[in-house]
């Protein structure tokens, strides 16, 4: 067994559990326990809960690698892999009792740099949904034993998925790119979960994808469920507090940049 494949089966062990335990801890009732950047941006004793979790059986299971989640920050490791973890991705919808939630794990090799990283494997599973997706680098990624792949034809228009950051500051911003996206779009969805809208474009479930202002562990499993099935990912104004990460088929792929990167 390649060491992708090894990760892969980790990374999903461990999403499976970490899900499990949200979603009893969903049932149980969810109490809020801080704010992040606004008010708007919530942190649940679930998602300390979860990710110390993932923490632990990653350290058991791999002890020399190094980790970055949402919630705890980063640990460096020695064997020049990390764990790459959003332990519950749409913590808000989470919050609400919104299914669309989940866990996102990924394991990537070098620095946990999106602009240097080679991502290995990677699981997101939504465990209110009772899905789970998978990748492992060169040996495609997987959806309940059916191999995913990107649509590649859009004829009518390209379904899209969004999400906008939570500082009201940015929502103009935001509204005026969806804005520039619309005409070639057949519609939009805006789930707040960026993991699942990913999974979906890997998935062939959405078109593409297109947001600004996610940080690592919010695209680093979605972005190799995307490659892994056949489209592409790039991330744009990479200078910027807030880059946009771009995601597709090839041709709609093409289609983003050409409307949303300056440089294209």
């Amino acid at each position: 067994m390649t060491l992708e494949l090894e990760l892969g089966e980790l990374a999903t062990e461990i999403a499976r559990e970490a899900g499990a335990l949200a979603r009893a801890r969903r049932r149980d009732g969810v109490r809020l326990a801080a704010t992040k950047t606004t008010l708007a941006d919530i942190v649940t004793d679930a998602d300390r809960e979860v990710e110390a979790l993932i923490r632990e059986r990653l350290r058991a299971a791999r002890p020399e690698d190094g980790f970055l989640g949402e919630e705890s920050g980063a640990e460096p490791g020695a064997s020049g892999i990390t764990w790459v973890v959003d332990p519950i991705d749409g913590t808000v919808n989470y919050a609400y009792g919104i299914p669309a939630y989940n866990v996102s794990i990924a394991a990537v090799q070098g620095e946990p740099d999106p602009e240097t990283w080679v991502a290995l494997a990677a699981a997101v599973n939504a465990p209110a949904l009772g899905e789970i997706f998978t990748a492992a680098r060169g040996h495609g990624a997987w959806w309940e034993g059916s191999r995913l792949a990107v649509t590649e034809e859009t004829p009518a228009g390209a379904l899209l998925g969004t999400g906008f950051g939570y500082d009201p500051a940015t929502h103009e911003g935001d509204l005026a790119t969806v804005a520039r996206v619309m005409p070639m779009a057949r519609d939009l969805r805006r789930m707040g979960a960026a993991a699942l809208d990913l999974a979906y474009v890997a998935a062939g479930r959405l078109d593409g994808y297109f947001e600004r202002g996610l940080r690592p562990w919010d695209h680093a499993a979605g972005a190799l469920l995307i490659t892994e099935a056949g489209g592409r990912v790039s991330r744009i104004d990479v200078e910027s507090t807030r880059p946009m990460l771009v995601a597709g088929g090839r041709e709609v792929h093409a289609r983003l940049l050409e409307i949303l990167d300056p440089k294209h």
